[in-house]
């Protein structure tokens, strides 16, 4: 009777709907097995928060009855339950010491070395914010108007994607843009509550929904890839087996940006540090 009660117990605490622990464990069980994060006991709230909105559309009265709907239609709503688990903080040129290494050293010498083809991948482009960031960044750049330049962006939510492929964003959201840069890449809409970047930005940036766990459809090689806060979800072993997959669609001395809270320390050798989270493949 005890383990009964025990496991029918809400570990959300007081709140809308009830969420046992064992629902718990499903869900973490699926958020690994298609995404590779890692969800312990310290994201119970967050879960409960993300997917009770879920519930809500659904009209379903707790997180047994979602997960029964979740088996019941699993080929659609084990998508809608990914873009509701993953995490989508962003902001244009976050973490601003990656787009001014771009700008002052990364591009000048791609430009000297008369590279023509460049390629970037922003992968885990969540709104496509960090993509035209890195777009931006190049059209400050002097490359010759002959240069084949495409940055892949890619994301597991296929929300995300689509409202980088739309290219419109709060107002709010450009507050770390100059007034120079925002009135060069960005119209304002006519009520002033919104931004549309503008074709010259957005003719650069390829958008595509991408599970890191399963195949990648795409060749390289890319001169810099950016997985930044990306994989503080996932484990150790899934980080150095995505880390060397990286590394193949690199070329020697090509670049890695990763998050500010991330290191590559223990995880692989095929990356030197050359500053602040920004790495360079040696082998």
């Amino acid at each position: 009777m005890q383990a009964s009660v025990a496991a029918s117990a809400n570990i959300a605490g007081d709140q809308e709907y009830v969420m046992t622990q064992k629902d718990f464990d499903q869900m973490s069980e699926l958020a690994l097995s298609y995404t590779g994060i890692v969800l312990g006991p310290h994201k119970i709230t967050m879960v409960y928060s993300r997917i009770a909105r879920r519930l809500r559309t659904l009209s379903l009265p707790d997180f047994s009855s979602y997960l029964i709907y979740l088996n019941q239609n699993f080929d659609q709503e084990i998508h809608e339950f990914i873009n509701h688990i993953t995490t989508n903080l962003t902001s244009f040129f976050r973490e601003s010491h990656h787009f001014d290494f771009c700008r002052d050293e990364l591009f000048p010498q791609l430009i000297k070395q008369r590279q023509k083809r460049i390629r970037i991948w922003s992968s885990g482009c969540s709104n496509g914010q960090e993509a035209y960031s890195i777009a931006m960044t190049i059209r400050q750049c002097a490359f010759p108007i002959s240069s084949d330049i495409k940055i892949l962006a890619t994301d597991l939510d296929s929300n995300m994607v689509q409202q980088g492929q739309d290219a419109i964003y709060p107002i709010d959201s450009v507050d770390s843009m100059s007034p120079a840069v925002i009135e060069k890449y960005c119209q304002k809409s006519r009520d002033g509550n919104s931004i549309r970047i503008r074709d010259s930005i957005r003719q650069l940036v390829y958008f595509k929904r991408l599970n890191l766990l399963e195949s990648w459809p795409v060749k390289g090689p890319f001169d810099a890839i950016f997985c930044r806060n990306v994989v503080i979800y996932f484990n150790k072993e899934t980080q150095k087996a995505l880390f060397d997959r990286y590394a193949d669609l690199l070329p020697m001395g090509g670049h890695l940006f990763i998050g500010h809270s991330e290191s590559l320390n223990g995880i692989t050798d095929r990356f030197e540090s050359i500053g602040h989270t920004i790495y360079r493949k040696i082998r």
